[in-house]
């Protein structure tokens, strides 16, 4: 079977020869058929097996067949997970819509909003966007969903797995019933079953093999010590080809790091993790794909955000928590039925989640040690490498209440004039007695406190002045 077998509209099937593609995938031979004829369907399969041409294709070839769109508002929402993935979803539909005039865009947060707001006044067919930023839009009431006619939901285990499941029942709850709904994702979770249930009518289920770790890739564990870690990261790198090597961590800082320690020592390197800005993970993964870069050290937002055909090795440094991630992660290796590596870093700690991959893969993942490798080598008293970076202290701006530096203390002086007190050198007071406050320059001395009693016991007479206050002069009305 090739492309020509599902009769796309013109413009589709000459987009899709220059594309350099002729034979579909198995996803895409049973899903685009189904999707053509207006189904909802639930499509299970891995990473890098083409389901984004899946629901492009039928998707362009519904708009440019049918109505001509008469408004502004979106017909096609096509909900991702993360930023890259939007972004290149929305790139394979700019390449299959060629020369049809469709207007596409991508929304998600990180980026300025002002591009955003500009495409969709403009008026658009279709929007691929990340949840949070969308309902955004929507509050703001700068999208309006009442016309959408197709809802994709791409990745949905991940969107689960990231929090987003109250944000997608908000965008099943804006969208218009009567819709075509496909929902894709590389795994099946209870939740997320319970999401098809109540988001698809009647839908048809595409299922491409079991949904297990990915045939085509080799897998092997290299046996460490936590502190080994980075050490053996660099000895496997000696002995691998690095046209292509992407490396997962479990942590941001992680993956800064070890980018970090690969540019010293004279690898072609870069990371990828959230806290860089939108410009620079882009230009992290344009540079990795293009082979500006040989390596990538990446976390899991990386995990199915990028799509490169060329990825030779993938490397766990950190294990992956779930089998799910595992299978995300090296599905970005032997993508479109080619061949690939997956090493794994395995600590004392990880081996229940090694028996849990062998079980999914049903056999038994070969070890490996590095000849001439210290395995026994102690570890360093305070290793810095992973240390979190020290968080700069924020100064707060003069008279913002608390957390503001402190003023170094001046002393006033008295009212009469004269040097101000000192605030050391005064004698020191016995314990348990009230210090008695230090007189003023202009104040006279007070005289000598009378007796409380009397000899014959009666109350004394006041002293002359005693228990009146001292007057201050006065020196005149103030001038207005």
């Amino acid at each position: 079977m090739n492309f020509d077998d599902f009769k796309l509209h013109p413009t589709i099937a000459a987009n899709v020869r220059a594309s350099g593609y002729e034979t579909p995938t198995p996803i895409q031979t049973q899903t685009i058929t189904q999707a053509m004829e207006g189904r909802d369907l639930i499509g299970l399969a891995q990473t890098g097996t083409g389901k984004t041409a899946a629901f492009a294709l039928p998707i362009i070839h519904r708009l440019l067949t049918g109505k001509p769109h008469r408004t502004i508002w979106p017909r096609v929402l096509v909900v991702a997970p993360t930023r890259e993935l939007a972004e290149q979803i929305k790139d394979s539909f700019v390449k299959y819509s060629k020369g049809s005039g469709l207007q596409i865009a991508a929304i998600y947060g990180g980026v300025a909003l002002k591009p955003q707001l500009k495409a969709l006044r403009a008026g658009l067919d279709i929007v691929v966007a990340c949840p949070g930023r969308l309902l955004d839009h929507v509050r703001e009431r700068n999208i309006d969903l009442s016309e959408i006619e197709v809802l994709v939901l791409d990745e949905a285990d991940q969107m689960f797995d990231m929090g987003f499941l109250p944000d997608i029942r908000r965008i099943i709850k804006a969208v218009p019933t009567k819709r075509q709904t496909l929902l894709f994702s590389a795994t099946m979770p209870a939740d997320i079953h319970a999401l098809a249930n109540e988001a698809l009518t009647d839908p048809r289920t595409v299922q491409i093999d079991r949904v297990k770790p990915t045939e085509t890739v080799s897998h092997g564990i290299y046996p460490v010590e936590s502190h080994l870690k980075l050490p053996l990261l660099f000895e496997v790198l000696k002995h691998t080809d690095t046209e292509s090597v992407l490396i997962f961590v479990a942590a941001k800082h992680r993956a800064k790091r070890i980018g970090e320690k690969l540019i010293e020592a004279g690898y072609k390197a870069t990371s990828l993790q959230g806290n860089l800005s939108q410009g620079r993970r882009q230009e992290a993964i344009t540079g990795f794909r293009n082979g500006t870069y040989q390596i990538m050290v990446a976390t899991d937002v990386a995990a199915r955000g990028i799509d490169i055909a060329g990825i030779s090795h993938v490397i766990n440094f950190d294990m992956p928590t779930t089998l799910d991630f595992y299978t995300h992660r090296i599905g970005r290796t032997g993508r479109a039925e080619r061949t690939g590596d997956a090493f794994t870093f395995v600590t004392p700690d990880d081996y229940g989640m090694v028996l849990s991959i062998e079980k999914a893969l049903n056999s038994k993942i070969q070890r490996f040690y590095m000849d001439g490798f210290d395995y026994k080598a102690p570890p360093v008293a305070k290793d810095p490498t992973f240390a979190r970076a020290p968080r700069e202290r924020q100064q707060r701006k003069p008279g913002t209440g608390a957390g503001k530096p402190a003023a170094a203390k001046s002393v006033a002086p008295p009212r009469g004039g004269g040097r101000p007190r000192p605030e050391s050198g005064r004698p020191s007071t016995p314990q348990g007695s009230t210090p008695k406050p230090a007189p003023r320059p202009d104040q006279r001395p007070t005289r000598p406190e009378a007796p409380r009693t009397s000899e014959n016991g009666a109350a004394p007479a006041p002293a002359p002045g005693a228990g009146r206050p001292r007057r201050r002069p006065f020196r005149g009305f103030a001038k207005r």
